[in-house]
C-alpha cells in the first residue's frame, strides 16, 4: 500500500477531487483516481469524497494505492468438487463464497487461481485475469458453472451462452407465493445511484427473461426452480426482488427480515442468498453431443430447508 498526502494551495480551490489528484499521484490517470475514490481510497481530512467532489484551499488530501493485482493469476491448491472432466471442459460445482475470477479486493482464493493449480494451463480468451471463463456466478452464489480448457472450446460455449443454446436452472428460496409459470421480462442495467447494485429500472438496460419453472408453498416462502434465458450480472436476485418476491438471505435487493415467525425461525441461520445454479445443459464444444449435469443443494441450504419444513411442520401448516 502506497500513502500519499497532498495540501491544496491557493490556485488549486474549487477544483474537483479526481482532477487536483489525477496529475499529483505517480502513474494513476484520472480513471484510476476516480476508481480510488470509490473505493474509499480518497479523504480530505478525515472525511470521505466522491469522484465530483470539489477541494478548498488548504485542504489535506490523503491516497492510499493498494498493491497492483497480479497481472497473471497464481495457481493455488484450493478445493474444488469437479463434476465432469474432459480434455475440453472442466463443469465445476462452485462453493458459495468463492469469487470466479481475481479482481479488486479478490487477488487470490478464486476459481480461477484453483482451475490453474487442478489444471496448469487454461483457454487465454478470457483474458488473463479470466481464463476459461464463459460464464460467472455471484459470490455468495452455490452450483455449477462450466469452464473452457482450450481456445476451440472456449470460442464454441460462448457462442452457446450468447446464442442461448445453454439451459442453467436454479433454486431459489423466495419471499411470499411465487406463482409456477411466472415469466419475467425486464431489461437490467447498472443502478444509477448505487453503482453496487443492477436494477431493472435503470435507463441504460440490456434485455433479460427469467421463468419460474416451478415453486413450492412453505408458508410464508417458496421453493423456486427458476429458469434463465439470459445472464445479466444479478438477475435472479434483481427480478425476483422487482416482482415483489426478493431471494430470501439476499442483503442487496431486500431478502433480509429481521424479524421472523416461528415456522420461519430457521432462516436466521442464513448467511447468504438462498440461490444454488442446480442444473446446467449444453452441448460438448468439440463434438455437440448433448450435455446435462446437476447439482444437489449444498449441506448449508438443505439444512435450512429441512429445519424448514419440520418448523412449518410443527407450527401447523
Amino acid at each position: 500500500m502506497s500513502h500519499y498526502e497532498f495540501t491544496v494551495a491557493a490556485d488549486g480551490a474549487g477544483t474537483r477531487v479526481d482532477v487536483y489528484l489525477a496529475g499529483l499521484v505517480p502513474g494513476c490517470s484520472r480513471s484510476q483516481v476516480q476508481r480510488l475514490v470509490r473505493e474509499g481510497h480518497v479523504r480530505v481530512g478525515t472525511r470521505a469524497v466522491r469522484p465530483h467532489s470539489t477541494v478548498r484551499a488548504g485542504d489535506i488530501v490523503t491516497v492510499d494505492v493498494p498493491p497492483p493485482v497480479q497481472a497473471t493469476p497464481a495457481p493455488e491448491p484450493l478445493p474444488l468438487s469437479v463434476v465432469y472432466e474432459d480434455q475440453d471442459l472442466i463443469v465445476i460445482d462452485k462453493p458459495a463464497g468463492m469469487v470466479v475470477h481475481p479482481g479488486a479486493g479478490h487477488s487470490g482464493g478464486t476459481l480461477v487461481n484453483a482451475l490453474l493449480h487442478h489444471i496448469g494451463d487454461l483457454s487465454g480468451i478470457g483474458g488473463e485475469l479470466r481464463p476459461g471463463i464463459v460464464h460467472r456466478l455471484d459470490r455468495g452464489t452455490s452450483g455449477l458453472l462450466v469452464v473452457a480448457k482450450n481456445d476451440a472450446a472456449h470460442l464454441e460455449l460462448s457462442r452457446q451462452f450468447h446464442d442461448r443454446e445453454v439451459e442453467k436452472e436454479y433454486v431459489a428460496l423466495v419471499w411470499g407465493l411465487v406463482r409456477t409459470g411466472r415469466r419475467i421480462d425486464l431489461p437490467i442495467g447498472r443502478d444509477p445511484v448505487a453503482r453496487h447494485k443492477m436494477s431493472a429500472r435503470a435507463r441504460r438496460a440490456r434485455s433479460a427473461v427469467t421463468r419460474i419453472t416451478r415453486a413450492d408453498d412453505l408458508g410464508g416462502v417458496s421453493l423456486a426452480h427458476v429458469a434463465i434465458a439470459t445472464g445479466r450480472t444479478h438477475q435472479i436476485r434483481v427480478h425476483l426482488s422487482a416482482i415483489g418476491h426478493p431471494v430470501v438471505g439476499d442483503p442487496t435487493y431486500g431478502g433480509v427480515r429481521r424479524h421472523l415467525p416461528a415456522p420461519l425461525r430457521a432462516l436466521a441461520s442464513l448467511d447468504r442468498p438462498f440461490l444454488h445454479a442446480a442444473r446446467l445443459a449444453l452441448h460438448h464444444p468439440a463434438d455437440r453431443r448433448p450435455m446435462e449435469f446437476t447439482a444437489p443443494l449444498p449441506p448449508d441450504l438443505q439444512r435450512v430447508l429441512d429445519a424448514l419444513v419440520e418448523d412449518g411442520r410443527t407450527g401447523g401448516w
